[in-house]
């Protein structure tokens, strides 16, 4: 795994060559999540998604999750890139890949990992909404962001 690899990226996320990074001979099991902008968000019509962020300390907070991922759960890899710039409907705006022994602590990992992207990572999210208005979406608690 080449940790010197950008994490926060403008433009089209690369998630198949993001797993690619993380599979081994050591590995049973390559996960990969791709977060996409989605259509409705809470019964609003988003638009299309643009994020900005902390690109210096989103890459160190990033890295970050990685290792911490790989410690916590015993994977062999773990790779999270995110996207800044503006995301149109169905475009990926996240990719995580982990390559792990097994399936569970794959599954497990990458929970783990997208909970704390949101609450530790300073990228932000800007909605905007079909009727034209726009609005900052901020980090929350809660699985169904």
């Amino acid at each position: 795994m080449d940790l010197k690899s950008k994490r926060v990226v403008a433009g089209e996320l690369d998630y198949t060559s993001l797993l690619r990074e993380v599979q081994s001979p050591a590995c049973g099991a390559g996960l990969l999540f791709i977060g996409t902008a989605r259509q409705f968000t809470a019964g609003r019509e988003t638009q299309r998604l643009e994020y900005e962020a902390y690109v210096e300390l989103a890459e160190i907070e990033l890295e970050n999750l990685e290792r911490s991922a790989i410690e916590r759960f015993g994977l062999e890899s773990c790779r999270l890139v995110h996207r800044v710039g503006v995301v149109e409907l169905g475009e990926a705006s996240v990719a995580l890949a982990i390559g792990s022994r097994h399936r569970a602590e794959a599954f497990e990992a990458a929970v783990w990992v997208m909970d704390e992207l949101k609450h530790k990572v300073p990228v932000w999210k800007r909605e905007h909404w079909a009727d034209g208005s726009c609005e900052w979406q901020h980090p929350i608690p809660s699985d169904k962001t």
